[in-house]
């Protein structure tokens, strides 16, 4: 998403067919499991699931535009026995 786009649920004209963009905001979140650089712009969109608009769907699209220019990034766990992973976690 763009930096700074401010996304309402009154700017725009609705979609004619609102279950695409729900199939795509539903991949995007399959998606960000393994890509956590996606995760805050898919919880904006996933907010305007129940009346999505054009600007809406065009921020989707830029994130696949996004995923199509960094294919490399993401988390890979190997099959190996011995991975351990450790997390840790700060929240105010």
């Amino acid at each position: 998403m763009e930096q700074n786009l401010k996304l309402t649920d009154s700017l725009g004209v609705f979609l004619s067919n609102p279950s695409i963009y729900c199939r795509l905001i539903g991949r995007l979140i399959y998606l960000a499991i393994t890509r956590l650089d996606l995760v805050f712009a898919v919880n904006i969109l996933s907010q305007f699931m129940h009346a999505p608009r054009q600007p809406h769907y065009d921020a989707a699209l830029r994130i696949l535009r996004y995923l199509k220019a960094t294919p490399g990034q993401g988390l890979f766990y190997p099959t190996a026995n011995s991975l351990q992973v450790f997390a840790y976690s700060d929240s105010d």
